[in-house]
């Protein structure tokens, strides 16, 4: 009789292992950016695959923080940005190599693939494939202002009403505004840490000027509404999203170049359904599934095809803020190698305790 429950008790305990990991099998754990997983989208994911969506929405230092934590488990897909991808790999091992023979290359547009693939290349693999890509640069009211380069947020004539934050695409903006290359000294800690300096001091003198760091973008586009805030560093869709409001207010690439990012897909390393994973990246290389995304994102993909289905308005947005010059002058970011963060982190410590 006792031997009779134990293996009615075994059974009953494999068959509830079964149902957790049939049901593990069955979702898509995805770690990713606000807006880049619209419902609507989810929903015709789940009903086309049968793959259940489990969402967790975040951001560069979180998603790499989680994974480290966990060595690479707890998600089945993450979206950090191509320049996060090499750096966290060779010090955490946090991803693993994408199989890219289960990959839809056709649906991607082909130069901006080539080019994630190689910037998200370590010892011969691909970490990382290509999804949502935008810009960091100036959007002013150009009825209140007129700038054209970054160092025009720290002109007297507009103290008190400008903004940036206080993260490291503002140094390396005002680095590249002052004709440094600081992505050719990443490699040289000694020769970046003394341009980061100098970018520090740079940072320091215009503090006076800025009505605040702003940390948060509801933050950040009131403060454009109201007027309070006429010109500042950000990102182009936050730019285009106040200049349907008010035409006045432009998002302008600076002289110095537009700071360029792509958020990627990649696969963590401890994992457990990379068929989801792959569906999900097939299924959203789709163009008119990259269309919905981007309309919701505010952002274009690297979906081949999708920027034709993309709003008349924000097509006409972006020929306006990129003229084909200024399109080739974007400073797209490469891998941040290990204690290079540490170092702007040092700098912008430094800047935040200034009086």
């Amino acid at each position: 009789m006792k031997t009779h429950r134990t293996l009615i008790a075994v059974c009953a305990l494999a068959l509830g292992l079964t149902g957790s990991a049939l049901a593990q099998e069955k979702t898509l754990r995805l770690l990713t950016w606000a807006d880049y997983a619209p419902a609507d989208v989810v929903a015709q994911f789940e009903k086309e695959s049968g793959y259940k969506v489990e969402l967790t929405l975040s951001n560069n230092e979180e998603m790499i923080s989680k994974l480290r934590a966990t060595g690479g488990a707890g998600f089945d897909l993450a979206q950090p940005s191509q320049d996060r991808i090499t750096g966290p790999q060779q010090e955490f091992g946090i991803y693993k190599p994408m199989d890219l023979s289960k990959l839809k290359a056709e649906l991607f547009i082909p130069s901006m693939l080539e080019a994630t693939k190689k910037n998200t290349t370590l010892a011969g693999k691909v970490y990382g494939l290509p999804h949502i890509w935008g810009t960091d640069g100036l959007v002013v009211n150009t009825k209140l202002t007129k700038m054209a380069d970054y160092p025009d947020l720290c002109r007297a004539d507009v103290k008190g009403k400008a903004a940036v934050r206080l993260k490291r695409p503002t140094l390396l903006a005002f680095a590249f505004a002052a004709g440094k290359d600081p992505f050719a000294l990443y490699n040289d800690a000694k020769a970046y840490g003394a341009l980061m300096d100098e970018v520090g001091k740079t940072m320091i003198a215009c503090k006076s000027n800025l009505k605040f760091y702003w940390d948060n973008k509801d933050q950040l586009l009131n403060g454009m509404r109201t007027g309070e805030i006429v010109g500042a560093m950000m990102w182009d869709t936050g730019g285009w999203k106040l200049n349907s409001e008010k035409p006045e207010i432009q998002f302008i690439a600076p002289k110095a170049g537009a700071l360029g990012w792509i958020d990627t897909f990649a696969i963590p390393a401890k994992g457990k359904n990379d068929a989801a994973a792959y569906a999900w990246i097939n299924f959203n290389m789709r163009p008119e599934i990259a269309a919905k995304v981007g309309a919701s994102a505010g952002n274009f993909t690297a979906s081949k095809g999708a920027d034709q289905l993309a709003s008349p308005t924000l097509k006409a947005q972006f020929a306006a803020s990129f003229p084909e010059a200024a399109l080739k002058n974007v400073k797209w970011y490469p891998a941040v190698p290990a204690g290079i963060e540490d170092i702007e982190g040092r700098v912008l410590d430094r800047i935040k305790a200034a009086n």
